[in-house]
């Protein structure tokens, strides 16, 4: 890769979180803590889904996609950014940035259109209860889970082979812990208001052209039941409050990374931990914590793990 695009850089430094051992520490210790949360709430969240027939329906297959995403979202940075914390000296190399880069990119892309998805089940769920089944099909579910990864995958695949191609002869430090792409950009040897150009029209309009579609469909779906009844508004508040709290959660940071011309490294930092660390763990409890039936298969789930481990 270092030959392809003629760069005396091979590694990059990151300049991490803070200087203070202090803090280190105890960042480390809050990071491990929700990392270890995400993996385990998530993948039982997944066994869940798996496990009990009562929730082989399209939304839990969509959710079941998107705890999986997480799993992803979690790994991509946070176990490095850990590695890093214990280290005064850190380093990944050109290769290793710009894979980071491309799975970030392939997750945020499929996560976004699995939002979108779960949007439109919920709009097929509540205004069109009795044509549920008919339109959001198998054949549909699966055509949304291609759709996002073949989307995410072009979106990367070109994304990183114009990355690769980039002269960088220095500097190689990135004021970051993770290999984000507007920082990165910045240290090619070119001119880059025509880079930062492309990452925002690429990334941060697509986001947060995706972020007003689905608040649009939100709304939309708000009016509908409104205009049928107003007695089925609470119950589709009470249904779209999760998705609405994940869309949030996932789009803002993005479109304030991407999009905010006043960037600010510490807000940023802030941001990317939040959503490299924070989200991952949030989602699952979001989608459980007003979910009935999700809670009442988890304790099922958990009771089978508990006898299975006594009688193994």
């Amino acid at each position: 890769m270092v030959g392809a695009n003629h760069s005396v850089v091979s590694e990059f430094v990151f300049l991490g979180l803070t200087n203070s051992w202090e803090i280190r520490l105890l960042l480390l210790v809050f990071s491990s803590m929700f990392y270890m949360a995400s993996m385990m709430g998530n993948s039982l969240i997944l066994l869940t889904v798996t496990a009990d027939p009562h929730l082989h329906s399209p939304m839990y297959f969509l959710l079941a996609n998107l705890f999986f995403i997480d799993l992803g979202v979690s790994s991509v940075t946070s176990p490095k950014m850990i590695y890093d914390l214990l280290r005064k000296h850190k380093v990944i190399s050109f290769g290793g940035c710009i894979t980071q880069i491309f799975f970030i990119h392939v997750i945020g892309s499929v996560e976004m259109v699995l939002l979108t998805a779960m949007a439109f089940d919920r709009y097929v769920a509540i205004c069109k209860p009795l044509h549920y089944l008919t339109i959001m099909s198998p054949r549909m579910c699966l055509f949304f889970l291609v759709a996002a990864w073949m989307t995410g995958l072009i979106h990367s695949v070109v994304q990183s082979v114009f990355l690769v191609n980039l002269p960088f002869c220095g500097p190689n430090v990135l004021d970051s812990f993770y290999c984000d792409l507007p920082r990165f950009i910045k240290l090619t040897c070119t001119d880059t208001y025509r880079l930062e150009f492309m990452v925002t029209a690429n990334s941060g309009f697509i986001s947060l052209g995706s972020f007003f579609v689905l608040i649009v469909s939100y709304v939309v779906i708000i009016l509908t039941v409104l205009k049928q009844s107003s007695a089925r508004l609470s119950k589709a508040l009470s249904t779209l409050s999760a998705h609405i709290s994940v869309v949030v959660l996932f789009f803002g940071p993005l479109i304030f990374i991407y999009m905010w011309p006043y960037p600010s490294i510490h807000l940023d930092k802030f941001l990317a931990i939040f959503d490299a660390v924070l989200t991952p763990v949030l989602n699952p409890i979001i989608y459980t914590f007003r979910n009935r039936e999700m809670k009442v298969a988890m304790r099922k789930v958990c009771r089978q793990l508990v006898n299975y481990r006594k009688i193994s």
